[in-house]
């Protein structure tokens, strides 16, 4: 049984290589919350949207080409959906959002505002993509997902579980961020990298290469990590720091500022100890020496050395820092040079 039919109301439109002629639609038949009479949008032909379940095609949306709107899905407002597309089961695309290509929208998947899926973009699950966000080429937005902002997910990435990238961010290639991560500002997360947990990556960071980043991680600033490298539990790396080769940053470590560790013998933690029964990391620089970051203070070891004098005296706090400078510097090697990476 029929449920919409054409009203003779007509218009042109203009797509890539053709301009399309689309059909204004009424139902005649009562199904959801339409009713009989009530005025749809426009398709092109009718094998754009399916005559059983509940979906439908209202406003001023758009359907063309040989996409499918079919299911209980919804495409309304000024949306518009081309090209082999698909949008079905009950999901959403309103706003002015596009969906083209071979991309597909299911499952209870929200696409809205100015956001683009294309390309053999999947969105499905409760996944939601909106602002200017773009989703494109073979990526999969999935789950509780959320992509929004101006960013972008296209490759063969994957976002999915809770994760969300905002901002200008961009994951590509086969990153794969999920679970509570985050990925925002202009952080950049691309080829065989992996970003879950709670982790986070934002400000100007970068991952890539076989790099993984999970826990309660954060990698922030203008901080770089790559490689087969991992940061992990709260460790964090910013600034400037950078982390490759087979490092690995884990606990409570905080690697900032010129920091360069591709080893695991170059980052130490120690603790807790001193007065505020603290952690402080001992790491590799760029200058090949140790920075220590403790508490408030960031900087070279011998300086961190005139500090605890400075405040400590003679005390046994000043001792264990000064035994776990001595440490420090039996255990990170200052030897060899960092790898280079051209995917960077």
């Amino acid at each position: 049984m029929k449920k919409f039919e054409f009203t003779g109301e007509t218009k042109t439109i203009s797509l890539l290589f053709r301009t399309a002629t689309l059909h204004r639609i009424r139902a005649v038949a009562e199904f959801g919350l339409v009713k009989i009479g009530d005025l749809g949008g426009w398709i092109e032909k009718e094998e754009n949207l399916s005559h059983e379940g509940k979906a439908w095609v209202c406003g001023d949306a758009k359907v063309c080409g040989d996409a499918k709107v079919w299911g209980n899905a919804k495409v309304c407002g000024d949306a518009k959906v081309w090209g082999n597309a698909e949008v079905c089961g009950d999901a959403k695309v309103w706003g002015n959002a596009k969906v083209c290509g071979d991309a597909k929208v299911c499952g209870d998947a929200k696409v809205w505002g100015n956001a683009k899926v294309w390309g053999n973009a999947k969105v499905w699950g409760n996944a939601e993509v909106c602002g200017d966000a773009e989703v494109c080429g073979d990526a999969k937005v999935c789950g509780d997902a959320k992509v929004w902002g101006n960013a972008k997910v296209c490759g063969d990435a994957k976002v999915w579980g809770n994760a969300k990238v905002c901002g200008d961010a961009k994951v590509w290639g086969n990153a794969e961020v999920c679970g509570d991560a985050k990925v925002w500002g202009n952080a950049k997360v691309w080829g065989n990298a992996e970003v879950w947990g709670n982790a986070e990556v934002c400000g100007d960071a970068k991952v890539w290469g076989d790099a993984k980043v999970w826990g309660n991680a954060k990698v922030c600033g203008d901080a770089k990590v790559w490689g087969n490298a991992k940061v992990c539990g709260d460790a964090k790396v910013w600034g400037n720091a950078e982390v490759c080769g087979d490092a690995e940053v884990w606990g409570n470590a905080e690697v900032w500022g010129d920091a360069e560790v591709f080893s695991a013998s170059h980052v130490l933690v120690i603790g807790a100890i001193g007065s505020r029964d603290d952690f402080t990391t001992f790491f590799r620089d760029k200058d090949n020496e140790i920075t220590v970051k403790c508490g408030c203070f960031l900087g070279k070891i011998d300086k961190f050395l005139e500090k605890v004098t400075q405040t400590h005296g003679d005390s046994k706090y000043a001792l264990v820092y000064r035994a776990a400078v001595e440490v420090a510097r039996l255990q990170i090697d200052l030897s060899g040079e960092a790898p280079k990476d051209a995917d960077e």
